[in-house]
């Protein structure tokens, strides 16, 4: 993937394909209401860049008026470093939040009978709960996309017996901060390609706790690629059997 300058940042027009999946699914979950304070967790990598822009161009363009900032949690692990995004978000003008927290060295201490990966993502989604309950931000977007959401609900009917995916459009167990997942008709290939062609100044991480654990995403991920080579409407199909795990759409 190209790499391009983080100090150098502006707004980039999304392709239209990828417009098109990001405002259908915010229309068919009413994800963004006139008012919304939105806060973008920013890990700095494919997807969340491709979000960012994807919010700023709908900020910009949208009828409905919201306001849009993010957030990035630093694990303080020495094969992940997110701070180039510093001065990438400051040069867009909107407000930033950079949560250094040693999780990487909490984990060897604190987890337990949990996968580093998952106690990692429980961590940071619960930093950036507090991030925007304390800066008045009511909803939090994440960068998941279809494929996240396929892979997911493959890997809970094989290896957990149940049929579960993430939601489009949800309030959080407190009450207090609503999710919304704008990317959930998006495939990854499309972020992908944004990615490479505006170019986003991607941020590798690189972390040898998640590549030493057992590898169900990575099977379930080229099983998919290989089904979907001989099945083209394969994610469409998945997309209709999800529906009802994501959350009701808006009529």
């Amino acid at each position: 993937m190209n790499e391009a300058d983080p100090t150098i940042s502006r707004p980039v027009q999304p392709p239209k394909p990828l417009l098109t999946a990001v405002g259908r699914a915010i229309g068919d979950y009413a994800m963004i209401q006139d008012g919304d304070r939105i806060l973008l967790g920013l890990s700095g990598g494919k997807d969340s860049l491709s979000l960012l822009h994807l919010l700023l161009h709908l900020r910009d363009k949208a009828p409905i008026r919201f306001e849009l900032a993010c957030c990035t949690v630093d694990p303080q692990s020495p094969e992940y470093d997110p701070s180039p995004l510093k001065a990438y978000v400051a040069a867009l003008g909107i407000p930033y939040f950079y949560e250094s927290q040693p999780i990487v060295a909490s984990a060897e201490t604190h987890m337990k009978g949990d996968s580093f990966c998952a106690y990692c993502s429980r961590m940071r989604r619960g930093i950036l709960y507090r991030v925007a309950r304390e800066n008045g931000y009511g909803v939090l977007a994440l960068a998941q996309h279809l494929d996240d959401l396929a892979e997911t609900f493959m890997m809970s009917a094989f290896f957990g017996g149940k049929l579960r995916t993430m939601g489009a459009n949800y309030v959080n167990d407190v009450g207090d901060v609503r999710v919304i997942r704008p990317l959930v008709y998006a495939r990854e290939r499309q972020m992908r390609d944004f990615a490479e062609r505006a170019p986003l100044p991607v941020i590798f991480e690189n972390c040898p706790a998640c590549f030493s654990m057992p590898m169900q995403r990575y099977q379930i991920k080229q099983l998919l690629a290989d089904q979907e080579r001989q099945h083209p409407q394969l994610f469409a199909n998945l997309l209709t059997a999800m529906r009802p795990l994501m959350g009701e759409p808006i009529p």
